[in-house]
């Protein structure tokens, strides 16, 4: 569809859009410009404070702050959940993880279920326009007998990648550099080595991590080249295992960073995202191409320095917290994007109706729980989110949201620590600071005190006491619009769905080895 289609399209749904959404969608729809490309950039356990764009002294990332130099750089961008899978599916979906099911915790090697395929993702909203869908890296939103839940049956017309957390296997094929020397870490056990899946067949196991972000950048070049050369738009996802511990990096980055293991990894998920930039730039389509990149979730603070950073915000992976939830959030479109800094409040969930509007795509009618960011985008203008809503690693409709944000405002409805945010001197970020609930809420002005140190007591404050009234209101007709979907990480694991690319071979799951 092109822009003038939009145009109607938002003057027929009553859509109302700032003057210089409007001038852009209109100088676009005239100029006959191909439709727009899009790229999104998706990296694991990575903290608010671990970009150098961000503040931190010594990570090397010179091509994420490229994008933020060039783009629009996000303070108040959240993810849904504190952990993976739940925080991809409401990447991909646009719903909070509660209505599709993807909940509690995360999908394992063998777990019957996953991102149900009743879902619609951001592939299957793009597909009808004529888009190539792509999708390399972690897709952690299961696997399942004969490979049903794999990107390849949600939208995606290709995919190259390990299907969940490169931890959830045996260490040993896990090799930094030089490769004789093993990676400090501890995986899991008595499962399969890990698999590199190429569509729905497993190409290697184990997977080469050594030479793993090459096969990327190859796959990536690959696909860019040939949809630019068909002179078709195309969509690239692109959830990265980087930095999720434990960490790993290829010759090119080992020992290049001065922050250890960690800051290599990171530097070899840089060094990709340049490897797409050149790409761009060498098809001649890097201008019509939109960028976005954010994280899952905040760091796992339980590894010291080989976990993250949460900058200067509270708790980090596991937690409901602000360094939980609260990730680094870039924009880059050159010729479109104005460089800058928004405070605006924006979330994971809303790029789904962002791309799908940019794109002239329908929506799926369903419930979504994101709003178009394409004023905040093309304009620096406002946010059309009024609330963000915080659920734990294990949501229950017992006990409903954890957590509200509303404006500059942050209630906490119950707090708890996570074992993953252990290590750190706050004791409320340990797994030892128990399920405590809050009634008033604490209530936190998260522009003058990111960090959540010191709560606002509403006594003699009538402002405040208005304020958590409102709240109150706003998280009672939410819960009340929240239908929650069955359990798919609740179905269980069998040992027999763990990728095997020898299924029948013996003594499992030692035999599963190939390419």
């Amino acid at each position: 569809m092109t822009n003038f289609c939009l145009l109607q399209q938002s003057v027929r749904m009553g859509h109302f859009l700032s003057l210089t959404t409007l001038l852009y969608l209109l100088v676009t729809s005239c100029s006959g410009s191909p439709p727009s490309n899009f790229i999104l950039l998706f990296a694991d356990d990575l903290g608010f404070g671990d970009l150098g764009c961000y503040g931190h002294p010594t990570s090397l990332t010179p091509n994420l702050d490229r994008l933020a130099a060039d783009g629009l750089r996000f303070t108040d961008f959240y993810c849904t959940s504190p952990v993976c899978s739940p925080s991809r599916a409401s990447l991909l979906t646009g719903r909070y993880q509660t209505r599709s099911g993807v909940y509690p915790g995360v999908f394992y090697p063998g777990s019957r279920g996953g991102l149900p395929l009743n879902e619609t993702t951001i592939a299957e909203v793009l597909k009808p326009l004529g888009y190539a869908t792509a999708a390399m890296g972690k897709w952690h939103l299961g696997v399942g007998k004969n490979g049903m839940y794999l990107p390849t049956r949600q939208g995606f017309d290709r995919y190259l990648g390990v299907p969940y957390s490169h931890d959830m296997g045996p260490c040993q094929n896990l090799t930094c550099f030089p490769p004789d020397v093993k990676c400090f870490g501890h995986c899991d056990v008595g499962v399969v080595t890990i698999p590199l899946m190429h569509n729905d067949a497993i190409k290697q196991q184990p997977v080469d991590f050594l030479d793993l972000e090459r096969a990327y950048s190859d796959f990536a070049t690959d696909f860019i080249t040939q949809a630019t050369r068909k002179k078709q738009p195309f969509f690239l996802y692109y959830p990265s295992h980087h930095t999720h511990y434990p960490q790993y990096a290829g010759p090119a980055t080992a020992g290049r960073s001065r922050r250890g293991p960690f800051g290599d990894s990171l530097l070899e998920f840089d060094s990709t995202v340049g490897n797409l930039l050149s790409a761009l730039e060498h098809t001649g389509v890097l201008n019509n191409t939109l960028i976005l990149f954010t994280a899952d979730n905040g760091p796992e603070l339980m590894r010291m320095s080989r976990g993250g950073n949460a900058g200067p915000l509270k708790c980090g992976k596991g937690t409901t917290y602000e360094g939980g939830m609260r990730e680094p959030a870039i924009a880059y479109w050159p010729g479109t994007i104005t460089p800058g800094v928004t405070h605006e409040l924006a979330s994971t969930l809303d790029i789904m109706p962002t791309i799908a509007r940019l794109a002239g795509a329908k929506l799926p009618m369903v419930q979504l729980d994101g709003v178009d960011m394409t004023d905040i985008l093309v304009n620096h203008g406002p946010s059309k989110r009024e609330a963000m809503m915080f659920y734990p690693t294990d949501p229950s409709e017992n006990y409903g949201l954890f957590a509200l944000r509303l404006g500059k405002y942050k209630a906490h409805f119950y707090t708890r620590g996570a074992g993953h945010s252990e290590t750190t001197p706050d004791q409320d970020c340990h797994i030892i600071s128990f399920l405590k609930p809050h009634d008033p809420p604490l209530l936190f002005d998260l522009e003058s005190d990111p960090s959540e140190n010191y709560p606002l007591s509403p006594l003699g404050r009538p402002d405040l006491q208005a304020l958590l009234r409102r709240i109150g209101v706003v998280k009672e007709q939410f819960e009340a619009s929240m239908e929650f979907g069955e359990s798919q990480i609740g179905k269980g694991s069998d040992p027999d769905l763990e990728p095997c690319c020898t299924p029948h071979c013996t003594p499992k799951p030692s035999c599963c080895q190939c390419g």
